[in-house]
């Protein structure tokens, strides 16, 4: 903090919203993060507090920011894949999968991708989604105070991370799904090492229900707490799991029937205000957890059609409709999908004479979720605004982009 003692103001890198002068008596501002725990990344969160109740909440962002747009104006559109991978760098397979289903749809391709391709992209991008809400599980469950769970998720999400690295020789950023196609068709064996750990996990996941969502301490702690209405939700421009806690039965994946999609029997998990009040950090938490049951469901269904409608074939290239050259024609196009934690959406504007898009812009599910933390945090208290921010399954790389 450096003073500039012509003007007597305080010049800091990233200024705060309020200043010492704005703040009544026995106001004060409280800074969490960048490198808080609880933050979920390098999130800063300017918290003004009367006591232990807090006044107003200010998110500073920009701590992860990469210039992903900038980039993806100088790439071809097959090399931006790798830096879509880093978005959303818990659910990369998800991020994959829109972009390339926008650009196959600029290109027109999009009827030609094979079966079996389809197939095994939904395949991967659920298990990138269990993997995913076990994070959100797992770190939410240390947030209130409990240990076990965290590491209970942990585990279980190695065994998913394993199965993507024996597909594509990543653990955590694949580039596996490609534009027209995949790099590559899933190893021989991999529908049965799949099928045994999703029969494996559904107990596992019965027994952290019982543990975290049905704990005495645990529902105390976020039942009635970060209550988001429906309308305040729709207005913010909240996605996911977060919209569908507050009541709204919304998921892209049969809202727009994408991919595979409308083909597979799943249900969409709501809100009910079971434990609290409808759109409370409580159901947040219950709607994830019953989301990882559908991706079960979703994962057996596809292992299934793998095995038997789409089975494996010594011919089948999975590289077939993969495009030598990208240049869709002059045209501005939105392709959006449902991310773990909400519509990822990608804005194209493409010239028609370069395989370079004019223009990449990125829709984060993230980002949007954060906006509503303000309109949740006023009036509660301290240790409940911790609860809240666990409860939207944040991550920085894409809020920040």
């Amino acid at each position: 903090m450096i003073t500039n003692t012509n003007s007597h103001n305080l010049l800091i890198s990233e200024p705060n919203k309020y200043s010492l002068e704005n703040l009544k008596s026995e106001e004060m501002i409280i800074n969490l993060g960048p490198q808080h725990p609880s933050t979920h990344g390098v999130l800063r969160l300017e918290v003004i507090t009367d006591g232990e109740i807090v006044v107003d909440v200010v998110p500073h962002i920009g701590y992860l920011h990469r210039c992903f747009e900038k980039h993806a104006e100088s790439l071809p559109y097959n090399q931006i894949l790798p830096y879509v991978d880093r978005l959303d760098y818990i659910a990369a397979m998800n991020s994959e999968h829109a972009f390339a289903m926008g650009v196959e749809k600029m290109l027109g391709i999009d009827k030609d991708i094979p079966k079996r391709v389809e197939y095994i992209r939904v395949l991967v991008a659920e298990l990138n989604r269990l993997a995913s809400h076990f994070v959100a599980l797992g770190t939410y469950a240390i947030d209130i105070g409990a240990f076990t769970p965290f590491l209970w998720m942990m585990r279980d999400r190695e065994h998913i991370l394993r199965l993507l690295e024996w597909t594509c020789g990543a653990r955590m950023l694949y580039n596996y799904i490609w534009i027209g196609g995949l790099f590559y068709d899933i190893p021989i064996g991999f529908e049965e090492r799949c099928k045994e750990f999703v029969d494996y996990l559904i107990p596992k996941l019965r027994e952290t229900e019982q543990l975290v969502i049905e704990n005495k301490i645990f529902t105390q702690r976020t039942a009635n707490i970060g209550i988001l209405p429906m309308d305040v939700a729709i207005n913010y421009g909240v996605t996911g799991p977060m919209l569908r806690a507050s009541g709204l039965k919304y998921d892209l994946r049969r809202v727009d029937n994408y991919s595979v999609y409308p083909e597979l029997d799943f249900d969409i998990p709501i809100g009910k205000g079971e434990m609290g009040t409808l759109g409370d950090c409580w159901d947040r938490t219950w709607v994830r957890m019953q989301e990882c049951y559908e991706s079960i469901k979703i994962i057996h269904q596809c292992i299934e059609k793998l095995q038997k409608d789409h089975k494996r074939d010594k011919d089948f290239d999975p590289q077939a409709v993969v495009p030598k050259k990208i240049r869709p024609q002059a045209m501005d196009f939105y392709i959006r999908a449902e991310n773990p934690k909400g519509e990822l959406g990608f804005f194209f504007r493409a010239d028609g004479k370069s395989d370079i898009p004019f223009r990449c812009k990125v829709r984060s599910s993230s980002f949007c979720n954060l906006s509503v933390l303000p309109a949740l945090s006023k009036g509660i208290m301290l240790a409940d605004l911790i609860a809240i921010v666990g409860s939207l399954d944040l991550v920085l790389g894409e809020v920040d982009r």
